[in-house]
Order: C-alpha cells, then sequence, then structure tokens
C-alpha cells in the first residue's frame, strides 16, 4: 500500500520525523516513474533521480514551494537549479507543479 508522502501533511501544518527516509515512487519531468528513497523532514522532501541527481522540495509558505535539481557532482557552493512557485495540484495531493513546465509526485510505500 502507498500513502501520501508527507508534503500534504506539511501543507497542513503536520511534522513527519526529521530525516526519516522511506522507500517510495517518484515521477519527476523528464524522467517518468521510478523507485526512490523518500527523505522527509516536516517542510520538504529530497530523493535521488535517476543518473545521479538529487531533487529536493521544500514548503515556502502554504500552498506553494520551491523545487532544486542538485547535480551529482555538486562542488560545495554550486547553486542548484530552483524551480520557484510550484503549487499542489488539483486532485493529486502527492504532486506539485510548476504551470505545464515541471511536476513531480512521491509516494512513500507503507
Amino acid at each position: 500500500m502507498i500513502r501520501v508522502v508527507a508534503l500534504a501533511a506539511a501543507g497542513l501544518g503536520v511534522t513527519t520525523l526529521a530525516g526519516y527516509a522511506a522507500p517510495g515512487q517518484c515521477t519527476v519531468s523528464g524522467y517518468g516513474g521510478f523507485d526512490c528513497d523518500v527523505v522527509t523532514d516536516g517542510g520538504g522532501l529530497t530523493f535521488g533521480l535517476p543518473h545521479g541527481r538529487t531533487f529536493a522540495f521544500a514548503l515556502m509558505e502554504e500552498g506553494v514551494g520551491t523545487g532544486y535539481l542538485i547535480a551529482g557532482d555538486a562542488a560545495p557552493g554550486a547553486r542548484p537549479k530552483a524551480i520557484q512557485d510550484m503549487t499542489a495540484v488539483d486532485g493529486k495531493p502527492e504532486c506539485w507543479a510548476r504551470a505545464d513546465e515541471f511536476e513531480f509526485c512521491a509516494l512513500i510505500e507503507q
């Protein structure tokens, strides 16, 4: 059984365990669906992408967040690519998107 990742809970003000990692299913624009280990921290999440990159998401305010694409070989101090103004996708509480440009979904297996 798969449950909605902690982001829906974070959007409602519910906190999760810091650094908690769980196996899940993720989809990201340009990557399709894949198995992932999702780390939640109460206000966001992080998971590895195929080919060594990392995706991180931080809730900036209620209903709005920023995604970050981090290169697999990023050096200390390197800036990730920021995808700002992401909002929850209607009818898909486990998914966030920036218009039609970029979307991700993260489901944690239970």
